[in-house]
């Protein structure tokens, strides 16, 4: 699929995106809790269809209500299948695992595109010491687990990924009869562990954060015919892209983000700030726009994406049209995504004008020279394809982008949404 972007001035009012981070734990929790979960605002991104396709292999019944809810009905871990597939999602192939893992009945777990040439390593580290038997393909997918777990006090790195973390806190909530601690070392992305408690406490975990250095995990026992009824979050790794689209190509008002949320991409408003764009926060709803003077009057910032890795994309796009040099730290975060972002990225800005250098952890953006319209690719990563775009808003030409179909993973409204704010899509 080709999409074309033309330069535009967007105006207009739109909603962000459901999170498909909140989806997915909702999912989990949903297949965990024996008994009734609604689930409102649903995602109806693929990775949100992988989720829901994976809870239904692990017993769960999923009804849909209307397209503004769902009722997942689940009585525990009873696998129906003795293979699931998480399609491309990280978070879903490492957080889904340990609570397959629950069952004592062996199964395959799989996944499509990028995942299978993501290290997961981890589970062969950790699986063993938790009564999980495993056979993996050297670190990678596909991989055989037999359970049950046992929830022991473990020590884990936290350096490549916090979603494990989430799969195993999710698992020991589950699985505890007595009081177990998860100890963890240079913990990444902490906010989306947050968003992970957060979750967990509404379906009636009790789960101690101990400065993100251990948590402990108390047993809260069997429950049933117990209703929950959870409302995934609006999107702010998608949403950072619209407001983006606002500071650099026109006036716009985005609804549905909480700024009292603990997702980690919420970060973004720091950087819309320090840039200098026109932007006014409320609860639920963000005006923003670019300086009087137009998008030359924004100027470079620093930011630290370490724990917001997502943010990079819209970020460089925000960047290339900054005055001069803007430095954002955490690279190291981006070579497991569904791409190495910080290549494909400076491969990809370079096609239009920009010059990206990478120095260690470092990510240097040179703005403000112009952005030339060009032909891109999307190297099947959504927020590729999705930052090229909005890129393109201001661009001096069309931007043709190769492969845009990759928006599908994460966002799949995205190309409509930029039209409804009157950019120019074809």
């Amino acid at each position: 699929m080709i999409v074309t972007i033309q330069p535009s001035a967007i105006s207009g009012i739109i909603n962000a995106p459901t999170s498909k981070s909140s989806m997915q734990r909702a999912c989990a929790a949903a297949l965990l809790n024996e008994g009734k979960t609604t689930i409102a605002n649903p995602g109806k991104s693929n990775d949100d269809l992988a989720a829901l396709e994976v809870i239904k292999i692990l017993g769960a019944t999923v009804t849909e209500i209307d397209e503004n809810q769902i009722t997942i009905t689940s009585k525990g871990i009873q696998p129906i299948n003795d293979e699931m597939n998480c399609g491309e999602s990280g978070l879903g192939i490492r957080m889904f695992a340990p609570i397959a893992a629950l069952s004592n009945k062996p199964i395959v777990i799989s996944g499509t595109g990028s995942l299978l040439t993501r290290p997961m390593n981890f589970f062969d580290e950790i699986f063993p010491k938790l009564d999980i038997a495993i056979e993996s393909n050297n670190g990678k997918l596909p991989i055989k687990i037999k359970g049950p777990l046992q929830p022991k006090n473990i020590a884990i790195d936290g350096s490549l990924s916090s979603q494990f973390l989430t799969g195993l806190l999710m698992a020991f909530g589950k699985a505890a009869t007595e009081p177990v601690t998860i100890s963890v070392t240079n913990l990444k992305s902490k906010p989306y562990i947050d968003l992970t408690l957060q979750v967990m406490n509404i379906f009636g975990y009790e789960v101690t954060n101990n400065n993100f250095e251990s948590f402990l995990i108390k047993p809260v026992g069997k429950s049933t015919d117990k209703i929950i009824e959870y409302t995934v979050e609006g999107d702010w790794s998608g949403g950072a892209f619209l407001l983006v689209a606002g500071a650099i190509a026109g006036k716009i008002t985005v609804n549905g983000l909480d700024t009292f949320s603990t997702q980690a991409d919420k970060a973004i408003l720091q950087a819309l700030i320090d840039c200098g764009s026109t932007i006014s926060i409320q609860e639920k709803q963000i005006d923003i726009g670019c300086p009087a003077t137009g998008n030359s009057g924004l100027k470079a910032f620093h930011f630290d994406a370490t724990d917001c890795p997502d943010l990079f994309p819209p970020l460089v796009a925000l960047a290339a049209y900054c005055n001069g040099t803007t430095v954002i730290e955490g690279v190291n975060r981006l070579a497991h995504k569904e791409s190495n972002r910080g290549l494909t990225l400076q491969e990809e800005f370079g096609k239009m004008g920009i010059v990206i250098k990478l120095q260690d952890d470092l990510m240097l953006v040179e703005g403000g020279n112009g952005v030339n319209g060009a032909t891109v690719h999307s190297h099947h990563d959504h927020r590729i394809a999705m930052a090229c775009a909005v890129a393109g808003l201001k661009a001096g030409g069309e931007t043709i982008i190769d492969e845009a179909e990759a928006i599908n993973k994460s966002y799949p409204d995205f190309y409509e949404h930029l039209k409804q704010l009157k950019a120019i899509v074809i």
